[in-house]
């Protein structure tokens, strides 16, 4: 049976929901971030704030939670050439992906969580990937996440479970789970500490959070916001 967990965990508000979810449903479920060149480290410090603030107010999910791991991953920022690992403006490229795509960064961080939860007896990865609102990054796919699982199955010769309870919600719906998971002192601690603003910008604050309020990633949370409260009022 599997009963631990380890959650890709970046501070965003996917990521922050899925940890929930993870508490909710694992005995023991420890973190992991990746320090990986990104072009502001606004995330880092936020993923912090989350961690210490579900801690404090929900006891429950604190009897569960584990240790925290970051990893250094500069090298990924060193050979990306995007706008997630350097000063450019988002656009779309010739292929038809925008430019904040990482080659390879999920890939890579499902390998090297895979290493950590090996050593640490967690059988189960839990990641924020979503193929119903997303900016079309293929690493987030159904399919890619399915041949990751397989592959670091058989590469570590041990069972290797890939969850990714988002995979078919759009982002009204994020916002709903989070509610159920945690009511609306969750959704309180999502709009407050959590960081999902491409430009790493937190000097505005909006119903739904912090952000430029412009970026694809501050649009799409905006949007799925404004759906949620009208669907839930």
């Amino acid at each position: 049976m599997h009963t631990k967990a380890l959650v890709l965990f970046s501070g965003g508000q996917d990521s922050t929901t899925c940890l929930a979810w993870a508490l909710e449903h694992y005995e023991h479920v420890e973190t992991i971030g990746f320090d990986y060149g990104q072009r502001h480290r606004i995330e880092l410090e936020c993923r912090l704030n989350v961690l210490r603030e579900i801690r404090n107010r929900f006891p429950n999910w604190a009897q569960r939670l584990g240790e925290d791991h970051v990893l250094d991953l500069k090298l990924l920022g060193q050979i990306s050439d995007t706008a997630m690992t350097a000063e450019k403006t988002i656009e779309f490229e010739k292929n038809g992906l925008p430019n904040t795509f990482v080659p390879g960064r999920n890939l890579l961080f499902l390998t090297f969580a895979a290493t950590i939860a090996y050593r640490r007896g967690l059988t189960v990865i839990v990641g924020g990937m979503c193929e119903t609102d997303y900016s079309g990054y293929p690493d987030c796919r159904d399919n890619t996440l399915k041949a990751t699982q397989v592959a670091l199955s058989l590469g570590m010769d041990a069972p290797v479970i890939i969850e990714t309870p988002l995979m078919w919600l759009n982002k009204a719906q994020t916002w709903r789970l989070a509610e159920d998971l945690g009511n609306r002192d969750f959704v309180s601690l999502i709009q407050e500490e959590s960081h999902t603003c491409y430009l790493g910008t937190r000097q505005q604050k909006h119903d739904w959070g912090y952000g430029c309020g412009t970026c694809p990633a501050c649009e799409l949370r905006k949007t799925g916001y404004e759906q949620y409260i009208q669907e839930r009022d």
